[in-house]
């Protein structure tokens, strides 16, 4: 790792610091540090900032990122699109979400994250980008930028997404699932902070169930960039038929569609009441009203919701036994299904996996919530920006 990259990633993480800070924290030799730092000030990557120390006898002079560096940091569900754009540090600088359907294709969804950044632009939140960082809601090549046959996302196989925002927005730009982008995220900026090996589990209400894995405080992508698609892993030898053309898979048994059709049919058979009122009115359900449902204390609901969960849990167990994670964090859009999806969790993992890996094995829900995507988006720009291994 080079002594720019974590130079860089110090001021990004810790705010200004003086060369003594800086020599001390890096253990370089001082020579060393400020030819690094000259070279940084003349690329235009850091600035000398305030004085620091007693107001008498000889005083610091502080070195910070330069203030106008500036980062996009896109976040693409299968439902909506999140931009925000930040400064160095990745404090945000502004930020814009819409309703998107990712069906629409990468020139629709893309042209819209444009479109969005251009206003950013047209308002002064920037001149020039120096990275962005995206996230897509299926698997990714990473080292090529593009999507590979995602299921959810039609039209977008092989499309050159980094390529197309690179040309449009003349910056370097880096292209990752979106579970491993909110595992980057959460373990930068949420409740995973001191934490280097990590299971990030997403459950939303479009996208399905996604897994990002960090070892050793990287992000692991495998071979291929698939590493972690756990929605695809078999739980069900006679279930419904995956997006995937498989069978049984845990996409299949516990996704949008999979709730949306368990409730359909505890309406039409008169189970709860709730679910029949709400079908009457809407015509028809979705997970959403699950969560709802549950959150109001429907016993269906919890029912529905507690299945999944030990669904869930069968596949979680099986990795925490091989992989041995120091913490499993539950994100996305349907994790407010909170403490009832936890404790099936909880129930299942410890008491499949191995008592040695569980015993002080914390699963908590996630810290930054709908912000995790856009946060790990700018972590990802900035490490590409700052010269680092793009985690």
């Amino acid at each position: 790792m080079s002594i720019r990259y974590e130079l860089l990633t110090l001021l990004r993480d810790h705010g200004p610091l003086s060369r003594a800070q800086l020599a001390g924290r890096l253990e370089v030799p001082r020579r060393r540090l400020l030819a690094e730092l000259d070279h940084l000030v003349e690329a235009g990557r850091v600035v000398e900032a305030e004085c620091a120390g007693p107001r008498r006898g000889r005083r610091s002079t502080l070195v910070k990122l330069d203030p106008g560096l500036r980062f996009a940091a896109v976040d693409l569900d299968a439902r909506s699109v999140g931009v925000e754009v930040t400064d160095g540090c990745l404090r945000a600088v502004a930020s814009y979400s819409e309703r998107c359907d990712i069906r629409t294709g990468p020139v629709n969804v893309l042209g819209r994250a444009t479109r969005i950044l251009e206003k950013m632009r047209a308002q002064g939140h920037f001149t020039q980008l120096d990275a962005i960082g995206i996230g897509l809601p299926g698997p990714v090549s990473f080292r090529e930028g593009v999507p590979v046959s995602p299921p959810i996302m039609p039209g977008w196989d092989r499309h050159p997404v980094r390529d197309v925002l690179s040309g449009e927005h003349g910056c370097p730009v880096a292209v990752d699932n979106d579970v491993n982008v909110m595992t980057l995220g959460e373990q930068h900026s949420g409740v995973a902070r001191t934490v280097d090996n990590l299971i990030f589990v997403k459950i939303g209400s479009g996208s399905g169930v996604g897994c990002g894995m960090q070892i050793a405080g990287r992000i692991y992508r495998g071979a291929a960039g698939c590493a972690g698609d756990i929605g695809h892993i078999q739980v069900d030898a006679d279930g419904p038929v995956c997006s995937c053309g498989n069978v049984g898979c845990l996409e299949a048994l516990f996704s949008q569609e999979a709730l949306a059709r368990h409730a359909e049919s505890a309406a039409d058979d008169g189970r709860s009441l709730l679910l029949a009122e709400l079908l009457a009115a809407k015509g028809c359900l979705t997970a959403r009203d699950v969560a709802d449902g549950a959150a109001a204390g429907d016993a269906v609901c919890i029912g529905i919701v507690r299945a999944g969960g030990r669904q869930v849990g069968q596949v979680l167990a099986g990795l925490v036994s091989f992989m041995n994670p120091s913490m499993i964090v539950i994100g996305g859009d349907l994790a407010d299904l909170g403490h009832i999806l936890l404790a099936e969790l909880r129930s299942v993992v410890y008491q499949r996996s191995l008592p040695l890996a569980t015993g002080d094995l914390p699963m908590v829900l996630s810290e930054l919530g709908a912000r995790a995507g856009v946060v790990g988006a700018a972590v990802l720009a900035s490490e590409l920006a700052y010269g680092g291994p793009v985690s």
